[in-house]
């Protein structure tokens, strides 16, 4: 809270909000764009592939897709950004993480493979995990390691290509691209332009090592561009639970359906 608004509400006026949108209704709308993908890639994909020719479905399924869905991930990449530089514990929080991903993985190998157990991919909470590893090992170096800044360059690239490494490894969602994101919009911080100009050339020059799929994933940073600073609702579990459970009742629509 600024002065200004401190010396409203001691008058008794209500605090001034900002302009802009909340980190509450960024989270919203990567949720509503995720459900959208997912619905596409799932459901909207199972009838098309039992009726290749319909130029109707394929539309949906590329509008779902392409248009809308590809603004999920970079928003929560920057939200995750933000967490960790307000989190109070940033272990709780790799914990928080790791166990949704756990929890997560049935649903998703469900939803995505149709099976319970898909060794050959992982949810996307692996590679947001992953991302926050990679961030608290960079903090660790710039705030408690006394070295020189070349030594310190060094680790801070070691600590990068081991999240990646890892991220690609273990073929988590957006694997190595994914991590590599995260850590573009961390490392530019502290100036927004310059964040969201990093962001969209990580997520543009993606498009040459996934066939052109992000392509429109930059689109995302128009309402990261807008975004306030402040919290907003507090619906820090919503989306932790939302994931796991939507997949399983997308995989059971499908299932029902026939269409995997």
């Amino acid at each position: 809270m600024d002065n200004m608004s401190v010396i409203r509400a001691k008058e008794g006026f209500a605090p001034v909000r900002k302009r802009g949108i909340s980190g509450s209704t960024l989270k919203i709308i990567a949720i509503i764009a995720m459900l959208t993908d997912h619905i596409g890639a799932v459901v909207v994909y199972g009838f098309w592939r039992q009726a290749w020719d319909n130029r109707c479905l394929e539309i949906i399924y590329y509008v779902m897709r392409l248009l809308i869905g590809r603004i999920a991930f970079p928003i929560f990449c920057f939200l995750l950004v933000e967490g960790f530089n307000h989190t109070h514990n940033a272990v709780k929080y790799a914990v928080r993480l790791f166990l949704f991903a756990l929890i997560s993985e049935i649903p998703f190998d469900l939803a995505v493979k149709g099976r319970m157990f898909a060794p050959e991919s992982q949810n996307v909470f692996f590679t947001l995990f992953i991302g926050l590893l990679v961030m608290m090992a960079y903090r660790g170096i710039a705030e408690k390691l006394k070295a020189a800044v070349w030594i310190k360059l060094i680790l801070y690239v070691v600590a990068l290509g081991a999240g990646m490494g890892l991220a690609f490894c273990l073929k988590t969602d957006y694997d190595a691209i994914g991590v590599g994101c995260i850590m573009a919009l961390y490392i530019f911080r502290k100036n927004k332009a310059a964040q969201i100009t990093a962001g969209c050339a990580g997520f543009f020059a993606s498009c040459f090592f996934t066939g052109g799929s992000e392509l429109t994933a930059p689109l995302a940073f128009i309402p990261i561009a807008f975004y306030n600073g402040e919290r907003g609702l507090k619906i820090k579990y919503f989306f932790y639970l939302f994931y796991p459970i939507h997949l399983l009742v997308l995989y059971f629509i499908a299932y029902f359906l026939g269409l995997i």
